[in-house]
């Protein structure tokens, strides 16, 4: 309802939390989801009771773990599109949490909380950053923008002082690029001469896809490579 991408959530059964002490359920279509439920926590989405994108963070870093919240609170703290604000500010996300001390999987949404970082740029960068941290890289400037031959370009991942960027390719990605009249040959030109660019700098450009995050450890060994050089 908030336009928020997700990641690995199933989407076949409503979550409702009711403001009471007991009396969870769950059926094939609803699960209900006893919790103290503040006014601060409500608010409404075409005339639809809705807990806040805050509380809603909150709520399924505490059911659905790390990397399936951090995912939702990413694009709540992102830019939106046509100068949008986010539909969430960290200031939210603090109190939000700080409110949720003493409920189950409170370890989990701290660790989402200080790991939430609005400039990362897709389901996949922040997938990314998390198979990056595992693999005990360490962190990259995200969205780390590179000057060259009269360009700017905006990176996904950056390691400045060992000369190194890194780049997310999923099919979303271009198809965002894709003007209306353009061909998507053209977008795939204009992203080789981008990289291009970048090597012609000195940068060593490393990019990942999709399947490669089901199993990091080839992407891994070259950007461990590029970083050694």
């Amino acid at each position: 309802m908030r336009g928020l991408d997700t990641w690995g959530l199933p989407l076949d059964r409503v979550h409702v939390t009711r403001d009471r002490s007991h009396g969870g359920r769950r059926t094939r279509d609803l699960h209900v989801h006893p919790s103290p439920l503040a006014s601060d926590d409500r608010t409404t989405v075409g005339g639809i009771a809705v807990t806040t994108p805050a509380r809603t963070v909150v709520d399924i870093a505490r059911t659905a773990g790390f990397e399936r919240g951090l995912v939702v609170a990413d694009r709540a703290l992102a830019r939106r599109s046509q100068g949008r604000p986010p539909v969430m500010t960290p200031d939210e996300l603090a109190t939000t949490v700080t409110a949720a001390a003493g409920r189950s999987g409170i370890g989990t949404v701290r660790r989402v909380a200080a790991a939430a970082d609005g400039r990362s740029g897709s389901v996949g960068e922040t997938r990314s950053r998390i198979a990056l941290a595992r693999a005990g890289f360490p962190a990259p400037v995200l969205q780390w923008e590179v000057h060259c031959g009269g360009h700017r370009h905006v990176t996904d991942f950056g390691w400045p002082e060992q000369r190194v960027v890194a780049e997310f390719d999923g099919r979303v990605k271009y198809g965002r690029e894709l003007r209306p009249d353009q061909d998507p040959a053209e977008v795939l030109w204009e992203e080789k001469l981008r990289e291009d660019r970048l090597r012609a700098e000195g940068l060593a450009v490393v990019r990942w896809t999709w399947a490669d995050l089901a199993d990091f450890a080839e992407a891994a060994a070259r950007l461990r490579r590029a970083l050694a050089r």
